[in-house]
């Protein structure tokens, strides 16, 4: 949250270096651990039933991005939140680019992984300055403190020395990328992300870069090939205990109870990505279908994985990742579009091309998640 002037809080208990001293193997917790891995062991599996599992994760990226930012109360449409994505220069609501800023930013770490294998403080702070558009790191003044989002009530004071935030933080990579340690990476995952938060190194933006880290750890533990867990949409629909359980851990040491909503959060997330990965498959080959029947001399895996890594693309985009001239990506994309696979937009004096049914089960997924969110509430 923003910096404040400095509240008469409760003196601050200094953070310590995870873990905490707390026994986490118990049956309370292994329930819910069990059910969350095989959730996540489920989606890897049929993740690997695509042709390319790759192809999904511009469009999940966004899809975490949107989540993300709604509990940030940033707010956009999937429609706006595509637009944006076509060009940095589109015009668009403030928040849609910065929906698109946090796809970018997530894009950014996750090719910063594959290329380091490990998860660095850097990492997260270029992760920073492109959600935030900045180019420092670390807060260095003090008066920062997290509020309730809805009354503005100071709950929380996190370090404010400059030099206790580099430390906390240098400590926590160092956790992050332990590979000696024997306990459960999913209960890792939930130690670091609070860990994170109560840091809260960066002036703005930490909720955020804490769930990106989320989406990455996931992958860096070796629990998914590929990041297609978009977890944020799970806390959002339970945001009030996200914050509530957050804090009960640093007011009570409540770290079973934080532990076990990540775990189910993990759960209902991955069962939302398997309904969306079942329907792209299934949406998938009967497009391959369709358009070897009906366009047979433009058919090419490259052009059907493209439709479906670009739910919104322009010309130029089908012709870098098709590898093809730009006269005859254009040739390609209307010859779609003639034949209902794609809707041709125009923005201005530009064009660009939706795959509609690709969005459908986006929203439909969306729906679900929600319908069943409202159910737990009752």
């Amino acid at each position: 949250m923003n910096p404040s002037p400095p509240h008469p809080l409760k003196p601050l208990k200094p953070l310590k270096p995870l873990p905490p001293k707390v026994n986490f193997e118990t049956m309370r917790i292994y329930k819910p651990l069990v059910a969350a891995k095989a959730a996540l062991s489920e989606l890897r599996g049929t993740a690997k039933s695509l042709p390319n599992p790759a192809i999904l994760i511009d469009t999940l990226f966004l899809q975490e991005a949107l989540a993300s930012s709604e509990i940030e109360n940033i707010v956009t449409t999937q429609d706006e939140a595509f637009q944006a994505t076509l060009s940095e220069n589109t015009e668009g609501s403030v928040e849609a680019k910065e929906v698109n800023r946090y796809s970018i930013a997530l894009r950014h770490g996750y090719e910063s992984w594959r290329k380091r294998q490990g998860i660095s403080e850097n990492m997260l702070i270029e992760m920073f300055q492109i959600l935030k558009q900045r180019d420092d790191g670390y807060r260095t003044l003090p008066g920062t403190v997290v509020r309730n989002q809805r009354s503005g009530e100071t709950i929380y004071m996190p370090p404010q020395e400059p030099n206790e935030i580099v430390r906390l933080m240098r400590d926590l990579e160092t956790f992050i990328n332990d590979q000696r340690s024997a306990m459960d990476p999913l209960i890792r995952m939930a130690l670091i992300h609070h860990q994170f938060e109560s840091i809260h190194p960066f002036f703005d933006g930490n909720g955020r870069v804490g769930r990106m880290l989320n989406v990455l750890y996931l992958s860096h533990a070796g629990l998914l090939d590929e990041p297609i867990l978009y977890l944020s949409r799970a806390i959002n629909a339970t945001r009030p205990d996200y914050y509530r359980l957050l804090q009960a851990v640093r007011d009570e040491g409540a770290w079973a109870d934080w532990v076990i909503y990540m775990l189910t959060a993990v759960e209902k997330s991955a069962h939302s990505s398997l309904r969306l990965i079942e329907g792209v498959r299934e949406e998938m080959l009967a497009t391959k279908r369709r358009m070897r029947s009906d366009l047979p001399k433009i058919y090419s895996q490259d052009l059907l994985n493209n439709l479906f890594r670009r739910p919104y693309t322009r010309i130029e985009y089908v012709a870098k990742d098709i590898d093809v001239h730009y006269n005859t990506a254009s040739s390609h994309l209307k010859k779609l579009a003639a034949a209902g696979f794609v809707e041709e937009m125009e923005a201005g004096r530009s064009k660009y091309y939706v795959n509609r049914s690709l969005l459908k089960i986006l929203l439909e997924v969306s729906e679900q998640d929600e319908a069943l969110a409202a159910a737990a509430r009752g």
